[in-house]
């Protein structure tokens, strides 16, 4: 029974700790991209662009993991914003890719900076032996859940 009770307690913990460092870390990200005018999405959009400009909008939508009426909706602003184009593709016009704009380019690296900032400052105190492990610990939760998602979702109690 305790061994059981120290799980339930490590599970708590744990998940608790997760969400809430997730949490945080997205509201300490929005705060510290607000100076920018740009969300934590329109962030990320720019940010895959930055790897692979040219990007269709249906893989845009597929690396976010959001539906394509967000990334279209997403895309529609930074272009209003003049920070990223929309061309059809040359061998399907039905296809739409997605290009940053000159005006971007200055963005990005600003975003690259408060990004690297912000992680100095979660990751402070920490030893590079502690975020090795935490980091080896995470990968496998993330590649445990994958496992799960693909074989339909957590089995029930």
């Amino acid at each position: 029974m305790a061994t059981e009770t120290h799980a339930i307690d490590w599970e708590l913990r744990l998940g608790s700790l997760i969400h809430d460092v997730s949490r945080l870390r997205r509201s300490a990200f929005d705060r510290c991209l607000k100076p920018l005018n740009v969300t934590r999405s329109q962030w990320w959009v720019l940010a895959y662009l930055s790897r692979e400009d040219g990007m269709t909008q249906s893989q845009l939508a597929e690396e976010l993991d959001l539906g394509k009426v967000a990334v279209g909706g997403l895309i529609d602003r930074l272009e209003k914003a003049g920070l990223l184009r929309r061309d059809a593709d040359a061998s399907d016009r039905r296809v739409n890719r997605v290009f940053l704009e000159p005006k971007s380019k200055q963005l990005i690296a600003k975003m690259r900076k408060v990004s690297h900032k912000l992680n100095q400052q979660i990751l402070e105190g920490l030893t590079e032996d502690r975020l090795e492990s935490t980091a080896v610990t995470l990968d496998a939760m993330k590649r445990n859940l994958l496992a799960c998602l693909q074989t339909n979702g957590a089995s029930a109690p």
